[in-house]
């Protein structure tokens, strides 16, 4: 299983370590933001490790929706649970829920389709900086802290027509940036293909806090910094 690097399973919960959750952010989904750095003052598991090992344990439905509440810290211990209402909930020791899935429609548990279609969201997921953020907050004018930079992802929701699906595309569509005050509602939205055909779409919703005024220079360093971290894990794989 490909995720078996990622996490350890004790006692029945599963628990994170930081550096397992960075290597998956950096190794499998490409995302170098710094809050998933093992150092980070306000570290995070990454977001698409939860729906990752979601899947891998539930099944990929043809149509789901993730809500993250909360943001999971090192070596939390970890339960994924089915509700009676159908619902799945990642929750700690103290039942706090960091991850509330809602899901409907027919089930996979093909590993081979579960895997591919994960790794395939996955990539496309991590690409949200600078790729999509960097031209949406210059639009806009405004940027995120760059010495404290917080990007949070908030939620993901995609529909799929079919499931038998071997090799899975996803293709950016659109994207839009809401400035409230001091804090930017991201939404990106793609479409799922197979053999070049659309068999189904999704969105996912970022919220960056923080906000400020666009500093070309000073984003240019973000920038600089992030093909700088790519470049170092790449030459150490």
């Amino acid at each position: 299983m490909f995720l078996d690097d990622f996490y350890t399973l004790t006692d029945g919960n599963i628990r994170i370590s930081a550096h397992q959750a960075s290597q998956f952010a950096k190794r499998i989904a490409g995302d170098y933001n710094p809050i998933h750095n093992p150092d980070a003052r306000r570290f995070c598991v990454p977001g698409d490790l939860l729906f990752a090992l979601v899947l891998a344990r539930f099944g990929l439905s043809q149509r789901m929706s993730f809500r993250f509440l909360s943001m999971v810290g090192d070596g939390t211990p970890l339960c994924f649970s089915e509700q009676d209402d159908g619902r799945i909930r990642v929750c700690d020791e103290n039942g706090k829920c960091y991850l509330d899935v809602e899901r409907d429609g027919e089930i996979t548990h093909d590993a081979s389709v579960v895997e591919a279609f994960t790794r395939s969201y996955v990539a496309f997921s991590g690409k949200n900086f600078p790729h999509y953020l960097k031209p949406l907050m210059e639009q806009q004018g405004v940027m995120f802290n760059p010495r404290r930079p917080l990007v949070i992802y908030d939620s993901m929701a995609f529909s799929l027509d079919r499931l038998d699906t071997p090799a899975p595309g996803l293709e950016f569509i659109d994207s839009s940036l809401e400035v409230i005050g001091k804090r930017g509602d991201v939404l990106l939205e793609f479409r799922i293909l197979a053999g070049g055909k659309a068999i189904g779409t999704g969105s996912k919703k970022l919220v960056v806090s923080g906000l400020c005024d666009y500093d070309a220079e000073a984003m240019k360093e973000v920038v600089a910094e992030f093909y700088r971290l790519k470049a170092v894990h790449e030459a150490k794989a």
